[in-house]
């Protein structure tokens, strides 16, 4: 004869337990809280999260084609860098790409208003921080999301390239997230444009020199970086890179660049595959 235990079942899970049921979820979530602190519990948290997945997603998902453009929040327009990234995200938007920034001011606010200028699509993914910066005032579409890691996440989904112009530690940890990302094959091979070879320059060095040489990372990973002073050359790395993902990917899914159906090896000039010649 099987032996029975004293059991409770909390939603799909079942405990062995002798005490009496006091409440239930139900009325737990009907119930009138003396407080607010359940608002900054971690299983609470986990729903602000997933929030903001749904609601990045779902703003961006029809976003097109986009280049996120990374730098300091800290210059002011008249500077070099400031202007220097209106005219990036000018030419990014001539070419085609939406600008995708952390929607702030500094070379971010920059990007963004050469891309509203040139008649492109600007965005902004802001963050919050303990000194609210807020959004610029030239964008299309802007989102504030509470963590750092749902942001990074939209700059790396819904865009196909990445620039770098001189910025801190932000900077940094968005274009290492970035290459870290690509060298892993996270993500697909989108080029990493360095803006600025005075500014950069050093780095790049250092990373050829102690990680390549002392065999940190693989001897081609520097090439994963272009290190420009030219506007021209960075959007037309871009676009040719990026064309080249389109076209792998075509070439994967059986169709040609503009969605034909790929020839096949067997296919014969107006003929019959069957009645091919032997080789």
């Amino acid at each position: 004869m099987s032996q029975s235990f004293p059991f409770r079942l909390r939603g799909p899970v079942m405990v062995r337990d002798n005490e009496p049921l006091s409440s239930t979820t139900d009325s737990r979530l009907l119930d009138t809280q003396p407080d607010t602190e359940w608002l900054h519990t971690d299983p609470w948290r986990v729903m602000r999260i997933q929030s903001e997945f749904v609601n990045g997603f779902g703003a961006l998902a029809e976003m097109p084609d986009a280049v996120s453009v990374f730098g300091s929040a800290r210059t002011k327009p008249g500077d070099e860098y400031y202007e220097t990234a209106v005219r990036i995200g000018a030419a990014l938007a001539e070419a085609g790409y939406a600008v995708v920034t952390g929607g702030g001011p500094g070379q971010m606010e920059a990007a963004n208003k050469g891309a509203h200028q040139a008649g492109g699509f600007s965005v902004g993914l802001g963050i919050e921080l303990p000194h609210e910066q807020g959004l610029n005032d030239h964008l299309d579409l802007g989102i504030h999301f509470r963590y750092f890691f749902v942001r990074k996440t939209m700059f790396v989904k819904y865009t196909q390239a990445f620039v770098c112009t001189p910025g801190g530690f932000g900077t940094l940890d968005e274009l290492f997230e970035a290459v870290t990302l690509v060298q892993t094959n996270k993500i697909t091979r989108f080029p990493i444009v360095l803006f600025g070879t005075e500014f950069w320059g050093p780095l790049v060095q250092w990373i050829r020199d102690r990680l390549a040489a002392e065999k940190m990372i693989s001897a081609d990973d520097p090439e994963l970086l272009l290190c420009t002073d030219s506007v021209d050359e960075a959007v037309a790395h871009i676009v040719r890179a990026h064309r080249r993902v389109l076209a792998e990917k075509a070439e994967k899914a059986g169709v040609t660049a503009n969605g034909e159906p790929a020839a096949r090896d067997d296919d014969t000039a107006g003929g019959d595959p069957e009645q091919a010649p032997e080789s």
